[in-house]
């Protein structure tokens, strides 16, 4: 994929990727995470069923983070792009790449920053009111 700037843009499915490049692409993001909780990070790389990211050569830039059963239903997690790098459809991308890998008869549900509010009916999205949340304490 290229963006406006001239860059071709990678995607990858299940490339590796490190405690400290995930939580770069978190702060560089605006994304709200532990990112300076390292083993936390790493944990969630490991238990994450999919991990789809964007790279701009050897530097990641977006990542969608999601846990599923790849049968009923997927929950993503973390969808993050680099400030330097939104608006050019590389979120979009790693949805539509999550869609592409769950198939059709997987509900794809997220939980939205309130900032984001107005980007996920943009990329397809249904807003929902019937949900709940017990909250993490830490």
């Amino acid at each position: 994929m290229s963006i406006s700037n001239g860059k071709r843009i990678d995607f990858k499915m299940e490339a590796a990727v490190t405690a400290e490049e995930l939580s770069d692409v978190f702060k560089k993001s605006g994304i709200r995470r532990p990112v300076d909780d390292l083993p936390r990070l790493q944990r969630m790389i490991e238990h994450a069923d999919l991990l789809i990211t964007a790279w701009d050569e050897q530097r990641l830039v977006g990542v969608a983070r999601a846990v599923t059963d790849f049968s009923y239903c997927c929950y993503l997690s973390d969808l993050a792009v680099n400030k330097e790098y939104q608006k050019q459809g590389i979120g979009k991308e790693l949805i539509r790449l999550v869609q592409e890998q769950i198939g059709d008869e997987v509900v794809l549900l997220l939980l939205s920053a309130p900032a984001a509010m107005d980007y996920y009916p943009r990329v397809g999205f249904d807003k929902v009111e019937n949900g709940y949340i017990i909250p993490r304490n830490k």
